[in-house]
């Protein structure tokens, strides 16, 4: 997805499109061209025979930017 100028991102369940713009421009100092947002269901876990769980959802934000920019993810 790097190489399309896409990012994704795990972000607060109550979060929409605009927040996470202004959140990634502020951060990363970059112009977000577009942000996509998909929730993440929750999955049925089973521990031993007879114990069942969940592993919690999440929403996940997609985000591209700018052609040229670039979002350092590892620090050198």
């Amino acid at each position: 997805m790097e190489k399309q100028n896409k990012y994704a991102f795990e972000v607060f369940s109550s979060a929409n499109k605009n927040e996470v713009k202004k959140a990634v421009e502020s951060l990363y100092g970059v112009n977000v061209e577009k942000v996509n947002i998909v929730n993440i269901p929750r999955k049925k876990r089973r521990v031993g025979r007879a114990r069942q769980g969940f592993r919690k959802g999440y929403k996940k934000a997609i985000v591209r930017i700018a052609k040229g920019q670039k979002i350092e993810i590892m620090p050198r």
